[in-house]
């Protein structure tokens, strides 16, 4: 607890500055400087953020710039209770109140343009040409489904425009950083057909070193293309085709020190025999009809997801110069490729009283993949009492699900309104493994034959909750809401003589929530606060077995957590804005009992893993006009992100220690350009950013410096 009152007192002491200068301020003096209101579509329907029964937070696009949100990574802790973490290849392990991505099932549903990311495989993590960024925080079962444990994160890309429009960025920083970025809207028939598309270009050099030959590792090249064309072809209808794509090269994935110790005592650097390329393609299309007529409003969206991922070479499974074990998965296209195809419908309608909404959604998916662990010369150090050999993995998993869904709000009286909801979903999944022995000559030897295994369940998600608008600039609510994760098989590993499925259990969660939503002092100032409550049942836990590089899921317990949030902003005279997000969250295992070489062992009462006690994150942005230049502003901005202890495995033995960040940018701009300089991690901050339940662990960034220029036209 004392680790937790230093930062929250130095925010506390901002806070009540900020509000004393505030309330200083007279609507003489700024009658024009208002926080402007929010539109949101949490509930799949435009609302004022302030009336929204439940929390969220929102980012427009201006937000979104200034902040230099590049990646869904930079939300964490400006959010908050939201953490992300890199466990070295790229794909983010999200965190939101204590509940966690502990498995190839997220945890927090993310949806760009209305489209489920299905999975870690096929969703998109870099930002460019973005409109608005949601985060809702609580499970969202009800109008979302699975995966909506924690919450979801919803992101818009910009969309059509009257006139023809644009932008084009070039960014360049240390470690050869050199970003490009540029995008387009046009009416192709004014009234009837419009297009926009967005291209961006991300390359670095690697943090770390690699030792064994003394080259730079996890050098990354990015690429993302999107493309939207919006036809109106009726009256109140239109048609919105979208696509997007993104191509991403990391030479020297999965940069792990071997243990905790040496990744802080030895920073960015790696001994690794084996060294590749990751290649890793995602596309995401979608077709949306869409009529909004007087009476009832129809929405339809079909969309595929398709993700190829694979290493070039081997790379390297013991982290370590010694040639003892790699990964090989490049077997062809035919392998280690995820497909999902969704479709949603939805009708809803609005009067004086009532809004309600029905709709259904399904889905298709399909993952084979196939992976091989080659033993090298020096395996007999690891315990292998044979060597030059490849034990192949072949999982070739189906899933189908189909859900039903309804909610309505109705208005008690002018000032209370009920908001309830049902959703039932039903999920089949099945899979097929096997496994053989690869000598490099004559025919494989198989050592576990095809075996299949079907698990099928259900889920039943209501919602629940209570608006009452006090005043208004101030509105208090209580929600009711539940989530689930779906559960399915697992392969126990590569013993034959053990059974080779294992059939775990879907994962629910239960979410209590009282907060109000507050306007101070005109509108110069919003206050949102909320507690909460979550429990957690079966939770689905992951563990990576080596050296057969398998993940086993199993159902390790139950977490509870509870905790607080608190979102401030503030605009002080005419140019300058402070901003302070605040969570804290207090997750434990009411149950957890752990298999051990001595037997079963009681973790009950240990932390939930990736969530920290705390976040904080402080902003002072400060925006005056250019000397006497009325079209021209100053942006310079400071940011502080606190993030409290946090464990990364279930023992509680692996941990990084409470830590802070330091960002800042300085610049100007006008309505077409703008020139920019920034830096992130001021001090050089060194953190484990993720760690795996055997110690492997991956660093969070180094200071990264640099400068922007962007044109709007």
């Amino acid at each position: 607890m004392k680790k937790l009152l230093a930062p929250l007192v130095a925010t506390c002491l901002l806070f009540a500055g900020a509000a004393f200068h505030t309330q200083a301020q007279t609507n003489d003096t700024i009658p024009e400087n208002v926080l402007n209101e929010v539109t949101v579509t949490a509930q799949k329907q435009p609302e004022n953020l302030q009336e929204v029964p439940f929390s969220v937070s929102a980012l427009d696009a201006e937000q979104i710039e200034r902040q230099n949100i590049w990646n869904v990574r930079d939300l964490r802790a400006v959010i908050p209770n939201l953490y992300f973490a890199n466990p070295g290849d790229n794909r983010n392990v999200i965190s939101l109140r204590g509940i966690t991505t502990t498995s190839y099932e997220p945890a927090v549903a993310t949806y760009v343009d209305g489209v489920n990311q299905f999975g870690l495989d096929t969703y998109f993590f870099n930002l460019n040409d973005i409109e608005s960024i949601e985060v809702l925080r609580g499970p969202q079962g009800t109008l979302y489904g699975r995966n909506a444990m924690g919450g979801v994160i919803n992101i818009q890309t910009k969309k059509r425009s009257e006139e023809l429009s644009g932008f084009a960025r070039l960014t360049a920083g240390n470690y050869g950083m050199v970003r490009v970025a540029a995008g387009i809207r046009t009416p192709l028939s004014p009234g009837k057909v419009y297009f926009g598309a967005s291209f961006l270009s991300e390359r670095r050099n690697g943090f770390y070193t690699n030792e064994f030959n003394n080259s730079s590792f996890d050098d990354q090249e990015i690429n993302n293309l999107s493309a939207n064309l919006q036809y109106l072809f009726a009256k109140n209808w239109d048609v919105s085709v979208n696509f997007k794509m993104t191509a991403n090269r990391n030479d020297g994935a999965f940069a792990l020190a071997p243990d905790p110790i040496s990744a802080v005592e030895n920073p960015f650097v790696v001994n690794q025999n084996a060294t590749t390329t990751m290649v890793d393609n995602t596309i995401n299309s979608s077709v949306v009809f869409r009529n909004q007529g007087p009476k009832f409003n129809f929405f339809s969206q079909t969309a595929y997801q398709n993700n190829y991922r694979y290493y070039r070479r081997p790379i390297d499974g013991d982290f370590s110069p010694i040639d003892a074990v790699s990964i090989v998965n490049n077997y062809g296209k035919d392998w280690n490729t995820n497909s999902v195809w969704t479709q949603e419908f939805r009708l809803s309608a609005s009067t004086d009283r009532l809004d309600w909404q029905v709709g259904f959604f399904g889905f298709l998916a399909d993952a084979p993949t196939r992976q091989g662990i080659f033993f090298g010369e020096d395996a007999g150090l690891l315990g292998s009492p044979i060597t030059n050999f490849t034990n192949i993995n072949t999982n070739i998993q189906s899933s189908t699900g189909a859900a039903i869904f309804g909610q309505a709000t109705y208005a008690l009286t002018d000032r209370l309104a009920l908001t309830g909801g049902l959703r039932f979903d039903y999920e089949q999944k099945e899979l097929t493994v096997a496994q053989e022995l690869d000598f490099g000559a004559g025919d494989p030897v198989i050592t576990q034959p095809d075996t299949t295994g079907t698990v099928d369940f259900t889920a039943v998600t209501p919602k629940l909750s209570l608006g009452f608008a006090a005043s208004e600039d101030q509105n208090w609510f209580f929600s009711y809401s539940r989530g689930f994760r779906p559960g399915g098989l697992t392969q126990i590993g590569s013993d034959p003589s053990q059974p080779p499925l294992f059939a775990y259990d879907p994962e629910f969660s239960n979410n209590f929530e009282l907060g109000v939503k507050n306007y101070f002092a005109g509108h110069r100032m919003r206050w949102n606060v909320a507690v909460f409550y979550s429990g957690i049942s079966d939770v689905q836990v992951p563990a990576l077995i080596l050296p057969d590089a398998i993940v086993i899921t199993s159902n390790a317990g139950d977490v509870s957590s509870y905790g607080v949030e608190s979102e401030f902003t503030a605009l002080i005279g005419r140019n300058l804005t402070f901003d302070w997000n605040f969570g804290y969250t207090n997750a434990s295992y009411d149950e957890l009992v752990l298999p051990e070489e001595e037997g079963q062992v009681d973790y009950s009462g240990n932390k939930q893993i990736f969530t920290p006690e705390y976040t904080s994150f402080a902003g002072l942005e400060y925006s005056p006009k250019f000397f006497n230049h009325k079209s021209i502003k100053w942006l310079i901005r400071g940011e502080w992100q606190a993030f409290g202890e946090q464990f990364f495995n279930l023992e509680n033995t692996i941990s990084q220690e409470a830590f802070s960040v330091f960002n800042a940018k300085v610049g100007l701009r006008n309505n077409t350009w703008e020139v920019n300089f920034w830096a992130q991690n001021i001090t050089d901050e060194v953190y484990i950013d993720y760690a795996y339940n055997f110690g492997a662990s991956h660093l969070g960034n180094p200071s990264t410096f640099g400068g922007e220029i962007m044109f709007r036209f």
